[in-house]
């Protein structure tokens, strides 16, 4: 049988992919690694950069394009046959993992390359982020702790994917058909559109709801009916937990619980006190110490901003609305009402002018402007879904193609929530390769409703902005080696920044007038409406920056303070945390902590942090363009040549002050929340 997964001449076959191909393709290729690896180590007497780096970094290459497809489908096409199949590989590529990270004999042969001369800046980078993260995966530890090592990181991979998996079929298990119109009142065509779409596409007469965000968010902003909002809020609230209208069903409790034990107990192998310590052992920050000290700081700042927000919500309820008590499904539906009160604005009045194509048409201008990049779509290519189109990505001046991207922009069910960037290719240039990065971009709008296209929120249009900043990160890379190209190799806490930077022109008129334009008429975003839309871009935002803070501070002390004596006492510390900073506090039955999967499923354990840290970054940086003007193209150059380019070949530090001139400061991200 010719397996697609093991042809690695162009980009994944995604027509020909089958779940069947999954196993016998991984097992093949960790089998020629296994080889490659007794290769180099048994018969190269004196190991260089060219006769065993390069050949390393090759292998890894070819085990890392077999495997992205098989996960990238596994989220955005989940099935079960398809989730057997991934399930089945994760013992093995944990156990592969482990086995070049407790290799000896290869940690001897980088060692020997690493006290060569003649190496450049970016290979000894590569170098000392491989011999620390050897000294990370136990190489050093006695036998029967490497045997331990092994069989933690085997059972994390496996509980991860069960907490994802439970997360997945707690969110599509729940739905909720309306036949009577009248509850609905108060949501906007744009979701009454949506719900009757989702109702006609399971052969159901009426309007179907569910806890996909573009059904969801519209019933907790704008359905008048309260008893709708709160059934909603508590399906959405207890996914995958001990309560709810599932209550028990894919519980991730127990497995929350092994997760931070397990954790735990590997850092304290590997020599640190806690999963925190080791968790920053890859990050910017230097110690425990700074991250909370860095959120704390935050916290204080924003807890007077933040009472005075809520205080001002809950007048405004009572005197125009004659609501008494505001719970947590009240506040969205509330402040949008208080927004339009104090703005006239809402994000439906700007829906129509952010049509998803004419968006992406600006967001490539802003890119082509700032980065002297061009970007195209290409037709012809082999898609798992009609809904995902294909760009390339090249030099402006040059013709070169620098990279390229699939977008998957839409929701639909067997689809992972949220938004994210990963990769499909890496770059990577030796004697033997020239290979261009690949990107997957995935979002999860509202789909095109009839005739009617695709309509972004602003929020979504930031959302859009954000993963394209990773993607631009990944692609516009010139490192030469996958382990420090594009976002590979950077500190965790930085990895954030050319995301949240791309963010900032999603707001600046010069940018909005390349996109934002009437999808029926074309009439080009007007200026009244732009005023209110800025005058109300920080409204609540110290209740938003306190509702991170919170998540991160959470994160990072369920990590730190572990005690295998007590468990997680997960709720017991959200408690506490929200004694001292929160401002809203959720009903007791609120399980947010068992659909936290960035912590729990995703690489943000002790790190959820770097969303703020990175903010700091991001803000400081685009401060330098409200200085110049926000198309200044030597602004934009410097950032393309000192950040985007250079991935992780440098520290991350380093690399900021060679673009800011200096180390950022915590001010531009307060004046651009709107912070005092």
């Amino acid at each position: 049988m010719s397996n697609p997964l093991l042809d690695l001449t162009g980009l994944p076959a995604f027509t020909q992919i089958l779940p069947e191909h999954v196993e016998p393709a991984l097992d093949a290729r960790i089998a020629a690694c296994r080889a490659e690896i007794a290769r180099l180590t048994g018969t190269i007497e004196i190991p260089t950069w060219e006769n065993f780096i390069e050949p390393l970094e090759e292998m890894d290459d070819t085990l890392n394009r077999t495997w992205s497809p098989v996960g990238h489908l596994n989220g955005v096409m989940n099935s079960d046959a398809l989730r057997a199949a991934f399930n089945a590989c994760l013992p093995k590529l944990s156990d592969y993992g482990t086995e070049v990270g407790q290799n000896e004999d290869l940690f001897r042969g980088y060692r020997t390359v690493a006290a060569q001369e003649h190496l450049d800046p970016v290979q000894r980078k590569l170098l000392d982020n491989a011999l620390r993260d050897f000294h990370l995966s136990g190489v050093d530890l006695p036998a029967d702790k490497k045997a331990r090592y092994k069989a933690i990181s085997q059972e994390l991979s496996q509980l991860t994917s069960k907490y994802a998996e439970n997360l997945l079929d707690a969110t599509n298990a729940w739905s909720k058909l309306v036949t009577a119109p009248e509850q609905l009142a108060g949501l906007p065509e744009s979701a009454l559109g949506l719900a009757r779409q989702s109702a006609q596409q399971r052969d159901l007469e009426g309007w179907l709801l569910t806890l996909d965000m573009p059904s969801y968010i519209p019933v907790m902003t704008y359905a008048d009916d309260r008893a709708l909002r709160f059934e909603l809020y508590q399906a959405f609230s207890t996914r995958a937990s001990d309560q709810g209208p599932h209550a028990g069903q894919w519980d991730n409790g127990e497995c929350m619980e092994r997760i931070l034990a397990l954790k735990h107990e590997l850092a304290q192998l590997l020599g640190f006190a806690n999963f925190a310590e080791r968790s920053l052992a890859t990050k910017m920050a230097n110690s425990p110490q700074q991250v909370l000290a860095f959120l704390n700081d935050l916290a204080e700042r924003s807890l007077a901003q933040a009472r005075n927000e809520l205080e001002q919500l809950r007048a405004f309820a009572l005197e125009h609305h004659g609501q008494e008590h505001l719970e947590p499904w009240d506040l969205g539906y509330y402040a949008e009402k208080l927004r339009l009160h104090r703005y006239q604005i809402s994000q439906e009045e700007l829906r129509p002018y952010f049509p998803v194509s004419r968006v992406l048409t600006g967001l490539f201008g802003v890119a082509e402007r700032l980065f002297g990049v061009s970007i195209t779509q290409v037709e012809g290519f082999a898609t798992y879904h009609p809904d995902v189109s294909f760009f390339e990505l090249r030099d402006a001046a040059t013709g070169q193609l620098r990279g390229q991207f699939f977008l998957d922009p839409f929701a639909r069910p067997n689809k992972r929530g949220g938004a994210w960037m990963d990769v499909c290719t890496n770059r990577l240039h030796t004697a033997r390769y020239d290979q261009i990065p690949v990107a997957y971009l995935v979002c999860n709008f509202s789909p095109p409703i009839g005739d009617q296209p695709s309509l972004l929120t602003h929020g979504e249009v930031e959302t859009l902005f954000h993963e394209f900043g990773h993607g631009l990160h990944h692609l516009l890379t010139r490192v030469d080696y996958p382990a420090v190209a594009g976002i590979n190799g950077v500190a965790w806490d930085a990895v954030e920044l050319p995301s949240q930077f791309m963010e900032n022109w999603c707001w600046e008129r010069e940018s909005l007038d390349l996109f934002a334009a009437h999808w029926e008429t074309g009439e080009p975003l007007p200026a009244d409406l732009y005023g209110r839309m800025l005058a109300a871009k920080n409204f609540q935002s110290a209740m938003q920056m306190l509702r991170q803070l919170e998540f991160s501070l959470f994160d990072f002390r369920l990590h730190l303070e572990y005690d295998p004596a007590r468990g997680g006492r997960i709720y017991e510390l959200i408690e506490e945390i929200r004694d001292r900073i929160a401002v809203v506090r959720p009903p007791a039955f609120n399980r947010f902590a068992h659909s936290f999967s960035h912590i729990f499923a995703g690489g943000y354990a002790a790190g959820y942090y770097s969303y703020k840290w990175a903010e700091v970054l991001s803000a400081d940086a685009f401060s330098l363009f409200e200085e110049r003007g926000v198309f200044d193209a030597a602004a934009g150059r410097a950032f393309k040549e000192n950040i985007l380019e250079q991935g992780g070949s440098r520290d991350a530090m380093a690399l900021y002050v060679d673009f800011r001139g200096r180390e950022p400061t915590t001010d531009a991200l307060l004046r651009h929340s709107g912070i005092a």
